[in-house]
């Protein structure tokens, strides 16, 4: 009886987990919460490698799988869009994961000219809803 009481349990919680992971899987943002990029400027002309400084307003700098609220890790996004809002940020070439918590980091890029982003990611990389992001700056590499 206690087995069969268990196994009814357990597939009733499996039925309706999916349904609660996709409705309530994303991070709320604290209203009026922001990110930005202190430096390059908007429109700099730059050496590589650059130095890229994130800035966070309303919101705290937490580590890659610490879930606590109001708080997130930053993500640059490097001469791209991020299209899917909905999934963890890819990690590769163009989406720089800072799951450390660093607020800096120096990148190599190509002369030319390129675009720049953070998007603040939850505890598993997932952008907050809203989505805490700067706007979009483009520099120029010599």
């Amino acid at each position: 009886m206690l087995k069969t009481l268990a196994f009814s349990t357990l597939a009733v919680v499996l039925a309706f987990a999916p349904a609660a992971l996709a409705d309530d899987h994303k991070t709320a943002a604290p209203e009026g919460a922001s990110a930005y990029i202190i430096s390059p400027a908007d429109g700099a002309e730059v050496s590589s490698p650059v130095t890229v400084t994130f800035g966070l307003k309303g919101m705290g700098v937490a580590p890659a799988g610490t879930e606590k609220a109001k708080t997130g890790h930053h993500h640059l996004i490097i001469d791209t869009k991020l299209e899917d809002y909905e999934n963890a940020i890819p990690a590769d070439d163009n989406h720089k994961h800072f799951g450390g918590g660093q607020t800096e980091t120096t990148v190599e890029l190509a002369p030319g000219k390129h675009t720049l982003q953070i998007i603040l990611g939850d505890h598993n990389h997932i952008p907050h809803k809203p989505a805490v992001e700067s706007k979009v700056i483009t520099i120029t590499v010599k």
